[in-house]
C-alpha cells in the first residue's frame, strides 16, 4: 500500500518552493517581524484545554485522502464561529489544499470572529510555514514526528516558541515518544496511522501511561462517542481533536454542541 504521508510530504516540498518564489522568505520574515513588534494577542491552546471540562478541539476539515470530500461547500465563516458558540475549547483549521481542501487564508477569515485558540493543521517541514502561521493569526501549530528528524523537530519547536506559537507534537507509536524531548506544549497521540490512514482509538489508551511529560495530552482522530472522551480523560488526556465526526453533518456546530451535551 502506498504510504500516503510520504506522498503528501513530497508534494508539500514542491508546493513550498513554489510559494517561496511568490513570497520570498526575507519578505515574509520582515512582515512577521513588523507584526510582532506591534504586539500580538496571545491565546494559549494548552491552557485552554487544561482548564476545560471537555477539551474538544473542533476541526474545520472539508476533505481527507481516505474519505474524499466530507463537506465540500462548507465555509469557515459559517462553521468556525458556531464551533466556538457550541463549546469548543480550541479550533483546528486544515490549511493543506491538495489533500484536505483547506487554505491558509481560512485562518484570518475567522480569527477576529472567535476568542478561542486556533491551531494551524498542516504538514510543517520548514520554518517558512511557521512564519506563515504567525502572519495568518494562528495561535498554535502542529508538528508531526513522522515527518521530521528529532533535530528538525527541536529546531522548529524553538522557532515556533520564538514566534509566540504553541506546539502540538503529534506522535503515533511508542518509538516516537522520544520526540517529547523537543519540549512541545501539547503531546498528541494520533489514532490514525498516517501511512495507511487506518484508525484505532485504542492507540491513545495503549500509549497513555508511557507519555512522560508535563505537556497537555491530546488524543487525535477516530473519536465519535462521548463515552470515549470520558474514558480518555480518565486516562489523562485533556484535549480531543475531532473533525469528521462534526463536519459530516449539515450543521457541524450543532453536532458539536450536541456531542458536548452528551459528555
Amino acid at each position: 500500500m502506498t504510504d500516503i504521508l510520504q506522498e503528501i510530504v513530497a508534494y508539500k516540498r514542491v508546493e513550498l518552493e513554489r510559494q517561496k518564489q511568490l513570497v520570498p522568505p526575507r519578505e515574509l520574515y520582515a512582515r512577521v517581524e513588523r507584526l510582532m513588534a506591534d504586539g500580538i494577542a496571545e491565546r494559549s491552546m494548552s491552557r485552554a484545554l487544561a482548564a476545560s471540562p471537555y477539551g474538544i478541539i473542533a476541526e474545520f476539515k472539508r476533505k481527507s485522502p481516505s474519505k474524499g470530500w466530507i463537506h465540500e461547500n462548507a465555509l469557515p465563516v459559517d462553521v468556525v464561529p458556531k464551533y466556538a458558540e457550541g463549546g469548543a475549547s480550541a479550533l483546528s483549521i486544515l490549511t493543506d489544499n491538495e489533500y484536505f481542501g483547506g487554505r491558509l487564508d481560512f485562518i484570518p477569515q475567522v480569527r477576529d470572529a472567535v476568542e478561542i485558540p486556533i491551531l494551524r493543521k498542516e504538514f510543517i517541514i520548514d520554518e517558512y510555514q511557521l512564519f506563515e502561521a504567525r502572519e495568518a493569526g494562528a495561535d498554535a501549530v502542529l508538528l508531526i514526528a513522522a515527518d521530521l528528524s528529532r533535530e528538525e523537530c527541536r529546531t522548529l519547536t524553538r522557532t515556533a516558541h520564538d514566534l509566540k506559537l504553541e506546539v502540538l507534537l503529534e506522535m503515533h507509536s511508542e518509538e516516537e515518544l522520544d520526540y517529547l524531548e523537543c519540549d512541545p506544549d501539547m503531546a498528541g497521540i494520533n489514532n490514525r496511522n498516517l501511512g495507511t490512514f487506518r484508525t484505532d482509538v485504542a492507540n491513545s489508551f495503549r500509549l497513555a501511561e508511557k507519555i512522560d511529560t508535563d505537556a497537555v495530552k491530546v488524543s487525535e482522530s477516530g473519536i465519535s462517542n462521548p463515552d470515549t472522551v470520558r474514558l480518555l480523560r480518565a486516562a489523562g488526556f485533556r484535549g480531543f481533536l475531532m473533525g469528521e465526526c462534526f463536519m459530516k453533518n449539515n450543521d457541524p456546530g450543532k453536532a458539536l454542541a450536541e456531542f458536548i451535551a452528551a459528555i
